[in-house]
């Protein structure tokens, strides 16, 4: 099996997972985006929302499980 191949297959099983996550957990996970630090303004005919902490620690939490793939494969 090619290297590109495996990489797509982990990445599909990755995505399902994670999807099964907020399917199963979903009202458990509300935290998500409402961090502190994320910005949020809130007027009468306007809304701004940008989750800045949320994508943090989700990007550091993809990079850690992304180098722990690497490792392993």
């Amino acid at each position: 099996m090619s290297t590109t191949g495996k990489y797509l297959i982990i990445i599909g099983a990755v995505i399902i997972i994670v999807g099964l996550l907020f399917y199963l957990l979903g009202d458990k996970l509300n935290f998500l985006g409402r961090l502190p630090g994320d910005i949020r303004v809130e007027r009468d005919n306007f809304r701004f929302y940008f989750p800045i902490t949320t994508m943090i620690l989700l990007s550091l939490l993809l990079s850690l499980v992304l180098q722990l793939i690497k490792k392993f494969l």
